[in-house]
């Protein structure tokens, strides 16, 4: 059994690499999708390069505000993203991959948590939350398209 918690969601979206990438480099796009379903989202921070940092205040819709702190380790251009996610809670790694195929390009996430009873609890509604992630992305690169 290894010592980490490893959280994938992928999906293919019928748009080129760079349209799927940039849905995530530009913060005005990334406020209307990131998160879960019942979030907004205010970015006072992104700086997509290397040793960037990326400060998002997530708004619950009870009005909760929940402060993240992510930094950026390694960005490709159209290809890849890797950060690390700080806090409030659950310090973790993601990696983004952007790989085109025939039918557009498919969107990777992969998530390690250290395996802890919190994030072994936690690791099914994180998978969900992904999904509801992708569901808000698809429909902003709907709209997009029209």
């Amino acid at each position: 059994m290894t010592d980490k918690i490893e959280i994938l969601n992928d999906r293919l979206f019928p748009v080129s690499r760079q349209t799927l990438f940039d849905a995530f480099a530009d913060p005005k796009t990334l406020e209307i999708w990131w998160g879960p379903d019942g979030f907004t989202n205010r970015i006072t921070a992104f700086d997509l390069r290397p040793g960037g940092d990326w400060l998002v205040t997530m708004i619950a819709s009870n009005g909760d505000e929940f402060h993240n702190h992510w930094s950026f380790e390694e960005v490709v251009a159209g290809e890849r993203i890797r950060a690390f996610h700080h806090g409030p809670v659950h310090a973790f790694p993601l990696e983004m991959t952007f790989v085109e195929e025939p039918d557009g390009t498919r969107l990777s996430w992969r998530m390690l948590f250290e395996r802890t009873e919190e994030n072994l609890e936690i690791e099914r509604f994180l998978h969900a939350a992904n999904e509801q992630n992708f569901d808000r992305l698809q429909v902003v690169l709907e709209k997009g398209a029209n």
